[in-house]
C-alpha cells in the first residue's frame, strides 16, 4: 500500500512588479516630501519650545512655517532629480544617492555660515538630516526597481 502526502507548495516571485501595479517614482517622492515636511516642522516646533531660537546674526528668526515650505520645496527638487535620473542615468539609484548625499552635505553650509548660534546650527543640521533620511531612501528604493523605473 502506498501513501502519498501532499505538501503545500509556496511560490514566490522574484520578478519585478509589473509596471501597471507599480506607483511611479514621483508619487512616492511627493508622499515622502510631505512626511519629511511634517517631521521637520514638528521637530522644529519642539526645538523652538525647548529654547532654540533659529535666529541668525541679524536677529531674524526662521518661522516654523518656513520649515514646512523649504522642506517641501527642496524635497520636490529631489523628486524631480530622481525622476530625471530614472529616465536618463545608466545607474539611477547610485547616481541619485551620491548626488543627494552631496546636496545634503552642502545644505549644512548656510547653517554654519549665517551666524546661527551653536544650538540653532546643530538643530538645523539635524533637521536637514531627518528630511534626507526620509526622502532619499524612499526615492532610492523606487529607483532600484528594474533598469528603467517609470516616473
Amino acid at each position: 500500500m502506498s501513501t502519498s502526502t501532499q505538501t503545500p507548495t509556496r511560490t514566490t516571485s522574484d520578478a519585478p512588479t509589473p509596471p501597471a501595479e507599480r506607483r511611479p517614482v514621483w508619487k512616492h517622492g511627493v508622499a515622502a516630501a510631505v512626511a519629511a515636511a511634517a517631521a521637520t516642522t514638528v521637530l522644529a516646533a519642539i526645538a523652538s519650545a525647548a529654547g532654540v531660537s533659529f535666529a541668525d546674526s541679524t536677529g531674524a528668526s526662521i518661522p516654523i512655517a518656513g520649515f514646512t515650505q523649504l522642506t517641501l520645496l527642496f524635497s520636490l527638487v529631489g523628486v524631480g532629480l530622481a525622476a530625471v535620473l530614472a529616465r536618463k542615468a545608466r545607474r539611477p539609484r547610485a547616481t541619485f544617492v551620491r548626488t543627494a548625499v552631496a546636496l545634503t552635505a552642502l545644505s549644512f553650509v548656510p547653517d554654519l555660515t549665517f551666524g546661527f548660534d551653536a544650538a540653532s546650527a546643530a538643530t538645523l543640521i539635524a533637521l536637514h538630516t531627518v528630511a534626507a533620511a526620509i526622502v532619499v531612501p524612499t526615492l532610492a528604493g523606487r529607483l532600484a526597481r528594474g533598469p528603467r523605473t517609470r516616473v
